[in-house]
């Protein structure tokens, strides 16, 4: 009984839903009829507001004003997300900026907004960045796909009218960002530490080149020893083992090029592994605008047809107020 209970109640919620469902498009057909009638009767009406509305979206997506997003990733040598988060906040939120600063005037004129940093993920586990988390759909404690403790994503976005503008934003932005004071503390210890690990990884290779080359380059003494035939007889012949160290090289050559380009690049807090490189797709293109102004123009125009259809309605319901 109780089973029939809860099939007979799931059953009265599925249909009470498809009900409600179907009023909705019901109702729905209804008011775009209403419209439609209101377009073709207020046609004088409707048309103008529809085509005020087609010119400004046409004002609002002309090239000047086409709003483009533009990205690159950067390199903390040393320093930690926190600390990059806490110098980049006042790019987010446009206070506390000094005056002196360079990307000042950037922010406060709006030529360059909507600052935000992005993830970068490591989904091979080999230390190199495999994408850009767009989506923010990765966690911290995610372990397929890592996100890297050294690289970020930055963006923000820019009309296309300033895009000559970025070169000095990009720049102003480095100039903030390694002034902060803890970020620059990190970077001195971490470049301290990648110094010695680059002269012990150096050492290291010496070392494991003269020991290859001892083996390598010596005669062996030849000694005999037996080697059976298909016979079976034992005949004497010569080994000579030859001892590489080929897998050990490759592994030290790979680390140390790692090693070494970290390095390079470890001249500030922040550095830039790619300039700043422009989305080609715009936000408020015309394609993707135009609808929104066209549907808004033709509500709009059926909304005071609407009411030049009610106006004696409306009037005596302001009377009675």
């Amino acid at each position: 009984m109780e089973n029939q209970q809860r099939e007979m109640n799931f059953w009265d919620l599925c249909v009470a839903l498809f009900g409600a469902i179907g009023r909705g498009i019901r109702a729905f057909g209804r008011l775009l009829a209403h419209m439609l009638r209101l377009t073709v009767r207020y046609w004088w009406i409707v048309l103008p507001v529809l085509g005020l509305f087609i010119g400004w979206g046409y004002y609002k997506t002309r090239y000047e004003n086409t709003v483009y997003k533009v990205n690159a990733v950067v390199m903390l040598n040393g320093a930690s997300i926190q600390q990059f988060e806490q110098a980049y906040a006042p790019l987010r939120t446009g206070l506390l900026l000094d005056d002196n600063d360079a990307i000042t005037p950037f922010i406060r004129k709006e030529i360059a907004t909507h600052f935000d940093t992005y993830r970068v993920v490591d989904a091979k586990h080999d230390g190199v960045a495999d994408y850009i988390d767009f989506n923010r759909s990765s966690s911290p404690t995610d372990t397929t796909r890592v996100q890297m403790h050294d690289r970020l994503c930055l963006q923000f976005r820019v009309k296309s009218r300033y895009l000559t503008a970025i070169p000095e934003i990009e720049k102003s932005v480095l100039e903030l960002l390694n002034a902060n004071e803890a970020m620059q503390a990190s970077f001195n210890a971490y470049r301290v530490n990648i110094e010695k690990e680059v002269a012990f990884n150096h050492a290291q290779a010496v070392k494991l080149d003269s020991l290859t080359s001892v083996y390598y380059f010596n005669t062996l003494q030849q000694r005999p020893a037996l080697k059976p035939e298909k016979d079976g007889n034992m005949v004497p012949t010569t080994v000579s083992k030859v001892n590489l160290f080929l897998k050990d090289i490759y592994e030290q050559q790979a680390h140390m090029q790692q090693v070494d380009f970290r390095h390079q690049l470890a001249t500030a807090p922040v550095t830039l592994e790619n300039h700043f490189s422009v989305d080609p797709k715009p936000l408020n293109g015309r394609r993707q605008q135009m609808p929104k102004y066209i549907l808004m123009g033709w509500i709009l125009g059926c909304l005071i047809a609407e009411m030049i259809y009610k106006r004696k309605a409306i009037c005596a319901w302001i009377k009675l107020k």
